[in-house]
């Protein structure tokens, strides 16, 4: 099983979001979804920006197969393979790591994601990602099951779920140490370059619009819920 996150940009004058929020796109995908044996998938969008969660639950597939009709109104993106729309995001924290696909089902339907953008100050990548880490291995499960950070450039996209499901990981995290600070928040503020304007609260993590969100349920397929 694969957690996918993936970034792209629309192309000027398109409107790729607006695109995902017709519901006949959503009940089209489920079919697909199923045939690929993708589930949970996700769009969120910050201006001409947009952010793709979906898990493969067996051969993993690409975006460009999973929803070919949008890459017209995307842009290209530089290196990887030559034409490319989607870009992927490194996966540099999660509070869990699915084990096996009865592990991973939710327990409840009444589940929203939910995606937050935050932007790293270059400088401070390498701290970023050691941090979180070590709370990774030192702690694994300390939060939402679903919940992770992917980075790109220097924009992180966390994704997560609401209500959030908490419960023990059913494993040991690779560190034995406990040197996670417990003022979290203090030592994480000056990695980040804050947004300007921002609604209160969102100063440093900014919340994004989900536009569009297909779940097919494992072991349950044939459900039909967009």
């Amino acid at each position: 099983m694969k957690r996918c996150l993936y970034r792209a940009e629309e192309l000027e004058g398109e409107e790729a979001a607006a695109f995902f929020r017709s519901r006949e796109v959503s009940h089209s995908l489920i079919d697909v979804m199923e045939h690929l044996r993708v589930d949970h998938l996700s769009l969120f969008v910050c201006s001409s920006q947009l952010f793709l969660y979906y898990e493969c639950l067996g051969t993993p597939v690409s975006p460009e197969v999973l929803l070919p009709e949008v890459s017209e109104r995307l842009a290209v993106w530089p290196g990887g393979k030559k034409g490319r729309r989607w870009v992927p995001m490194t996966d540099i924290f999660h509070y869990q790591k699915p084990i096996s696909i009865q592990h991973w089902e939710r327990r409840s339907t009444e589940g929203k994601a939910y995606g937050r953008l935050a932007l790293l100050k270059p400088e401070e990548a390498a701290s970023y990602i050691y941090y979180h880490y070590q709370y990774q291995e030192e702690r694994p499960g300390d939060g939402d099951k679903y919940g992770m950070i992917g980075l790109h450039e220097n924009v992180l996209f966390f994704y997560a779920e609401q209500p959030a499901t908490r419960e023990p990981a059913p494993y040991e995290g690779k560190l034995k140490t406990r040197l996670r600070p417990d003022n979290w928040a203090e030592v994480m503020e000056p990695h980040f370059i804050k947004w300007e304007e921002a609604s209160k609260g969102q100063e440093l993590w900014r919340e994004l619009e989900n536009v569009l969100e297909v779940r097919v349920f494992p072991g349950k397929w044939g459900t039909r819920d967009a």
